[in-house]
């Protein structure tokens, strides 16, 4: 198969294991909606979609929550081979997260930016393939500018000779309910072929600016409130619990109207 990728070398990629992929999915969905009210897909943004070109996601890094969002939202691309950047350090504390597709990152060494650029070549030289990455480098609160993105990712998408470069925009924020809400928004896709000739520092400020434009809206739409302005991908949490929800949940039973958990939830009519 023609290689997609301008570097020759190649790397040694982690051998995943699909059935611990399913599992850790499953595993994350169920760990999301105990701690979320909701993982809510922006309407304004584009589709979480993907044709058959190789796919780099570039996400902002607002908390330590992001890995298990994006194993949330990988479900979308469920077709694909993916893989994911994370911290060197962990990956060698949690062996099984190689299984899993994440690649060790050593962000503060030339050594490792060399190895983030030839594994991350190596992922995307082959198309229906997606490579995760939080390009901050270090957690960053969404309100923060500029975004200051390593130039890593800039330098990978210029040794590519086709692709697609999706900034996604992540936010975490409490709305009406008890558990807080995971917004997420993509954004434009920038395809490789589009921008020919681009280097590398062009090309991190090009992501940069769709990235922030990206998580503009979303923290301007977080302000608003509105659910309504989002899919639901995944439900959480909802309710109080505890006593609060039990005297709740009689009382409504008392009045003969079915108890709806949710804090701001309208009164139901009678049936």
């Amino acid at each position: 198969m023609t290689s997609l990728s301008r570097d020759p070398q190649k790397s040694v990629l982690p051998r995943r294991w699909p059935w611990l992929i399913r599992g850790f999915r499953k595993y994350a969905c169920r760990y999301v909606r105990k701690h979320f009210h909701a993982v809510r897909l922006s309407k304004s943004g584009g589709p979480l979609a993907a044709g058959d070109e190789p796919l780099l996601i570039v996400l902002n890094h607002p908390a330590w929550w992001d890995p298990l969002i994006g194993i949330v939202l990988s479900r979308a691309f469920a077709d694909h081979d993916q893989f994911a950047a994370i911290d060197a350090v962990a990956v060698e504390r949690y062996r099984f997260f190689k299984r899993l597709g994440f690649v060790g990152v050593e962000t503060r060494t030339l050594r490792g930016a060399v190895e983030f650029l030839r594994t991350g070549g190596a992922i995307l030289s082959q198309p229906r393939r997606a490579f995760w990455v939080t390009a901050q480098g270090r957690f960053t609160d969404v309100r923060e500018r500029p975004l200051a993105l390593q130039s890593g990712v800039g330098h990978l998408a210029a040794r590519l000779r086709v692709g697609v470069v999706l900034p996604i925009a992540l936010e975490y924020t409490f709305w009406t309910e008890r558990t807080p809400e995971a917004l997420v928004r993509v954004g434009e896709p920038l395809r490789i072929t589009e921008y020919p000739g681009l280097n590398g520092r062009a090309w991190t400020a090009l992501i940069e600016t769709a990235l922030t434009r990206n998580l503009d809206t979303i923290n301007a739409e977080a302000m608003k409130r509105d659910p309504g302005a989002f899919t639901e991908l995944l439900a959480g949490k909802t309710g109080v619990g505890g006593v609060y929800d039990t005297w709740r949940h009689l009382k409504s039973w008392a009045q003969g109207r079915k108890f709806d958990p949710a804090h701001d939830s309208p009164r139901e009519e009678k049936p």
